[in-house]
């Protein structure tokens, strides 16, 4: 690389004249992650609006913040970039109803599936809306000096990315996944498929198996998948949420590998998650040492500045892309879509003895 690991990029400019935020939704992500950005980033925010008119009062009481009586007080705001902290299956019942050509960012995922997904694209195009989908794990702090450390060539051609958790994930904190079909993959490995395209571009295939465990009623809480790049590549990952056996063996990590050099990401946050640890990141050239990237952030709530940076900016003409956009990320659905398919696929058989 031709800067030091410290100089690699690790955010993403702010926009010169933010405008208010509306943000729809009022659960724990809100709190955990969208407000404490939008604080942190000096970004207005409007108001809050949920369904459950007490907790958005609450939110906004703690925030100090405004709480709108109705979805329609809400969208009325001037001038207002939207922020949908929905639901997958609720986008499709507000989006319909924001001005034409707004600009919003949606809660991942794009939708509940692939038919979602492209029905959210298709309104997204028919009413010419600014839409992006909040996948901000590409915006952390650690990912975007890794795409950094990839695009000045520091790691060389990419042979060897490799996702790994053992640990525990709080599932009881997230209520609205109970009875829902898809959850592990749809909701939480997604972060690792769509950051793997955004480093290494789409996959042409995938393998995978995901499954729940006794100790939850959850569809899936365990995942394994083998993303097809072609000759030369291995893309695998490996995911279990029910590791409860003590810190000691836990491990939320993210492993690339190039020719030249090699990254090593640890996800801090998904470790005694909510409070998590620290994120870190660490780099190395064939031949030397492992050096740790200082982190000027953490993925959350940092990363989400980044994505509404990029929503806010591309509304003003300051960047000529959505990075996370409806057409961009309408191929992650396509590869969580996959994942299912195959997991709902027998194996190759294991022959018998003669």
């Amino acid at each position: 690389m031709s800067i030091p690991v410290s100089q690699l990029r690790q955010s993403w400019p702010k926009p010169s004249a933010p405008r208010p935020i509306v943000i729809i939704g009022a659960g724990g992500i809100v709190t955990d992650a969208h407000l404490p950005a939008y604080r942190l980033a000096g970004f207005p925010v409007a108001g809050v609006y949920d369904l459950d008119t007490a907790r958005a009062q609450r939110v906004a009481e703690t925030w100090g913040t405004s709480a709108f009586a109705t979805l329609d007080e809400a969208i009325a705001t001037p001038d207002a970039i939207y922020d949908l902290a929905l639901p997958p299956g609720a986008h499709l019942s507000v989006l319909p109803k924001l001005p034409h050509g707004a600009a919003v960012l949606l809660q991942k995922p794009m939708g509940r599936d692939l038919s979602d997904a492209t029905a959210i694209l298709k309104l997204c195009r028919d009413n010419k809306l600014k839409a992006a989908v909040n996948f901000q794990l590409r915006f952390s702090p650690m990912f975007l000096a890794v795409a950094d450390a990839i695009d000045r060539g520091g790691l060389g051609d990419i042979l060897d990315v490799e996702v790994h958790l053992n640990l525990v994930t709080p599932w009881q904190l997230f209520p609205f996944l109970k009875g829902m079909p898809r959850v592990e993959i749809a909701v939480h490995s997604i972060h690792y498929l769509d950051t793997i395209r955004a480093l290494l571009g789409n996959p042409i295939g995938v393998h995978a198996r995901t499954l729940g465990h006794p100790s939850t009623d959850l569809a899936q809480t365990r995942t394994s998948a083998l993303l097809d790049y072609g000759q030369g590549r291995r893309v695998t990952l490996s995911i279990n949420h029910n590791h409860d056996f003590g810190r000691k063996f836990q491990d939320a990590s993210f492993r690339i590998e190039g020719d030249k050099g090699a990254a090593m990401v640890k996800l801090g946050l998904l470790l005694n998650y909510p409070e998590g640890e620290p994120d870190e990141l660490w780099i190395t050239r064939k031949g030397e040492g492992w050096t740790e990237v200082p982190l000027g952030g953490k993925w959350f709530p940092h990363a989400f500045i980044g994505t509404m940076s990029n929503v806010q900016r591309f509304a003003a003409g300051e960047d000529d892309r959505l990075v996370t956009g409806v057409e961009d990320a309408w191929h992650t659905m396509a590869l969580v879509e996959a994942a299912f398919e195959s997991a709902a696929l027998p194996a190759t058989p294991v022959r018998s003895a003669p």
